[in-house]
């Protein structure tokens, strides 16, 4: 592990202290945490598949009529 130097304001010092001190755990602890779920969360979208337009129905109207054809069986 190596140590870094970070500027933040004292709104968010306090915070992380706050924190720190509410789960007895060290303001760097504390730190590493939130950077680690900001880099897992942010490495997740860019993991997200898209699955929007994967497929074709050769309908043409399915935008105008989306809440009849996706309700349909729902009604019947």
């Amino acid at each position: 592990m190596k140590r870094t130097t970070i500027f933040a304001d004292d709104d968010l010092l306090n915070e992380i202290r706050e924190i720190s001190r509410e789960e007895n755990k060290s303001v760097a602890e504390i730190v590493r945490e939130a950077m680690l779920g900001y880099i897992q969360k942010k490495r997740q979208k860019k993991k997200t598949v898209s699955f929007i337009g994967i497929g074709s129905s050769n309908r043409k109207d399915v935008a105008e009529r989306h809440e009849e054809l996706l309700w349909k069986k729902a009604t019947k």
